[in-house]
């Protein structure tokens, strides 16, 4: 059997152009130059180092980690797992994925929102994990709700997570954002729809998964991440290839 290469091409097919004028902020954000490469110092390739000491037990839990005590976050409860792989299916262990979403209304804890929706005294909407040795992870939070943005005049990002990975130091830091199975705006969304293969669309939502819902209490939703390679999941800050 023929063991599969370290090494994959990327496909520049799947990465969105950085100038998409439908999305209107990538029209003033966009390099009007060639981008450089520039040499990485040591410290930001070796650190820092992240390890399950620097996690607390409910960091993850992001129904109860902001919350009062008796108290949990509004909204539909929900479980987001999966794991994080390399290019050829392997997990990718020990490493930090932290979260961050708007709440059930589609309000992020921010001061710069000034969306209508109200914000949850419960709810700081951003929590983190490490993968254990299988790459695997899970979040439990509640589900977020759609918003506007003044992109046109009735444009609504559908409900999404965002997810950042880091590897052994900030200069590796992956950022994505995952949507949900079925939502009706992810085709209409002008961002997701910068990205020209249907394919590397449906590798960003979240698939309902039956097996891993909790009865009675929380839905839960799979979403694998995988960094390189020909299944590689569409990262933010790496619109030029993963």
């Amino acid at each position: 059997m023929t063991k599969p290469g370290e090494f994959y091409q990327r496909d520049r097919n799947l990465q969105p152009p950085a100038y998409t004028p439908g999305y209107k902020t990538s029209v003033a954000r966009s390099p009007g130059f060639a981008m450089i490469s520039l040499q990485n110092s040591v410290s930001e390739i070796t650190g820092p180092v992240f390890g399950h000491n620097d996690i607390a037990p409910i960091d993850n839990d992001m129904i109860f980690n902001y919350a009062a005590d008796g108290e949990s976050a509004i909204g539909e409860r929900i479980i987001m797992h999966g794991r994080v792989l390399d290019e050829n299916a392997r997990p990718v262990p020990n490493t930090l994925v932290e979260a961050w979403q708007a709440n059930a209304g589609g309000r992020y804890r921010h001061k710069k929102d000034t969306y209508l929706a109200p914000i949850d005294s419960n709810f700081g909407g951003c929590g983190r994990t490490m993968t254990d040795d299988n790459g695997y992870y899970f979040f439990r939070t509640v589900k977020p709700g759609a918003y506007p943005w003044r992109n046109y005049v009735n444009s609504w990002r559908p409900a999404h997570i965002h997810l950042s990975v880091f590897g052994s130091g900030f200069c590796q830091r992956l950022i994505t954002q995952c949507y949900f199975e079925g939502d009706p705006l992810i085709p209409k969304c002008p961002i997701v729809q910068t990205i020209p293969d249907q394919d590397a669309i449906d590798q960003l939502v979240a698939r309902l998964d039956m097996n891993a819902t909790i009865p009675l209490d929380s839905i839960a939703y799979k979403f694998d991440i995988v960094l390189r390679g020909r299944r590689s999941t569409l990262f933010e800050n790496r619109l030029e290839g993963n």
